[in-house]
């Protein structure tokens, strides 16, 4: 059976001289997935993924910056640049009773408790205290829904389902 992979962050740019690349995180355990020894796999366009092993992991203005054992100079990890950082599906950890991984909830459909359908989260913004949902509308802007317990009713993973009640004001733009 083919591998499921799930992307963790995305190569920007080199940093420094010493082999560090910059990377803008999407996943919710940056410390985590990122810690020394572990393996992360690099998809370059059009190549096998490479597999590489953390030596360093630290933050820079808002970017993860990663150093991998065997590359220790920018010319080796210069060819990284707009690479995805990926790990197998075997990696993911078992997640608490209301914890998600995104990929389980990009996609799924939203609905008030009224049953109105809204749109598709197509986007997890973590901007701090808690993530924002980007749901795609029809004809309307985007809606943008704070993932807490006074919004995010009921979440079905299986069946691609949010329920939400809408606060004063969310559906008004």
């Amino acid at each position: 059976m083919a591998k499921k992979w799930f992307q963790v962050g995305k190569i920007v740019n080199t940093h420094g001289i010493r082999g560090e690349v910059r990377v803008v995180s999407v996943t919710d355990f940056p410390d985590e997935r990122y810690k020394r020894g572990n393996r992360l796999y690099i998809f370059q366009k059009d190549k096998e993924p490479v597999e590489v092993i953390v030596k360093s992991h630290r933050i820079h203005k808002n970017f993860d910056l990663l150093s991998f054992e065997g590359y220790d100079s920018i010319n080796e990890v210069e060819p990284f640049k707009g690479s995805d950082i990926k790990v197998p599906e075997s990696q993911l950890g078992s997640l608490d009773e209301g914890e998600y991984y995104f990929h389980e909830i990009i996609g799924c459909s939203v609905y008030t408790e009224d049953g109105d359908e809204l749109g598709i989260i197509n986007e997890i913004l973590t901007p701090g205290a808690n993530d924002v949902w980007v749901v795609k509308r029809k004809g309307k802007k985007d809606l943008l829904i704070p993932y807490i317990e006074d919004v995010v009713k009921h979440i079905d993973v299986k069946e691609k389902r949010v329920i939400i009640f809408p606060m004063e004001g969310l559906l008004d733009k």
